[in-house]
């Protein structure tokens, strides 16, 4: 999130300080490695998001970001018991050193009460993307990248490709598009079918007639999977470094995702 966010806000200065160019040649190649570096396993599970969906946003280089999440159920399931809360830690750092093209790689443990899933808490992620007037006047930031590369088969092995692209509007902020696709082996509906794609929107806007430390904004992620939701919520900036997110998720299939949840989203640059 960013024009400047409250949550992704730091990640962004420093990489704007680098005014180093490139060749075509050496983009390029940069694209051709970032790309399969994102759908190999061993690449990186919480790339920089909104509240719930990636942005466009890219970690600047050499920056470490921590993040540590928690989603919390509102209400308890039909036979009156409450799933788990979802909690998640982890880095993620930043790795080319240009303005014009960045990419992002890192990796989260991820618990969720599921003993076959809290066995295996390894995911990774990794993203590549050009920030916005990069590519000519109003030119959109782009991105794509990979998350929820899982280590277990057919259990956490999610593996999401997606590739989103955004651009911010005087008065009315920032508004997102994409689209993402993953394992249908482990991405399915109620019924057990696979429903692993699906379309990736979003608005954010730094409310500076407010504050410059806060920021709105919602997103939806499409499917009846368990991916699926609609999600809205704030951040603060507290300091340079470290900003909340407070939001709330609303799942599109509640029988695969279970009941909604609160979320809090601590994020810290090293």
């Amino acid at each position: 999130m960013r024009a400047c966010t409250a949550r992704r806000r730091i990640c962004r200065a420093s990489g704007e300080k680098r005014k180093k160019t490139m060749t075509l040649r050496t983009m390029t190649m940069a694209l051709s490695a970032a790309v399969c570096l994102g759908m190999a396993p061993e690449a990186g599970a919480t790339p920089s998001t909104q509240i719930w969906i990636p942005s466009s946003d890219v970690q600047a280089f050499k920056v470490t970001h921590l993040n540590i999440d928690t989603y919390l159920r509102a209400r308890n399931e039909g036979d009156g018991t409450r799933k788990a809360a979802l909690s998640m830690v982890g880095p993620t750092i930043g790795v080319l050193p240009w303005r014009e093209l960045q990419a992002e790689v890192g990796f989260d443990l991820m618990y969720q009460g599921v003993k076959v899933l809290d066995d295996n808490p390894l995911y990774f992620h990794a993203k590549l993307g050009t920030p916005e007037d990069s590519l000519g006047k109003w030119s959109p930031a782009l991105a794509v990248g990979g998350y929820n590369l899982g280590t277990k088969d057919r259990y956490t092995n999610q593996n999401i490709c997606y590739g989103v692209a955004a651009r911010t509007l005087p008065v009315l902020g920032r508004i997102s598009a994409g689209y993402y696709a993953g394992n249908g082996d482990v991405l399915v509906d109620e019924r057990g079918e696979r429903d692993k794609d699906g379309v990736l929107l979003s608005w954010d806007r730094t409310m500076k007639e407010v504050s410059d430390k806060l920021w709105l904004a919602a997103d939806y992620q499409g499917g009846q999977s368990s991916l699926g939701a609609a999600n809205f919520g704030f951040a603060w900036a507290f300091t340079e470094k470290t900003s909340v997110i407070f939001g709330y998720d609303i799942y599109n299939n509640r029988n695969v995702a279970g009941k909604n949840t609160f979320t809090i989203q601590v994020d810290i640059n090293l």
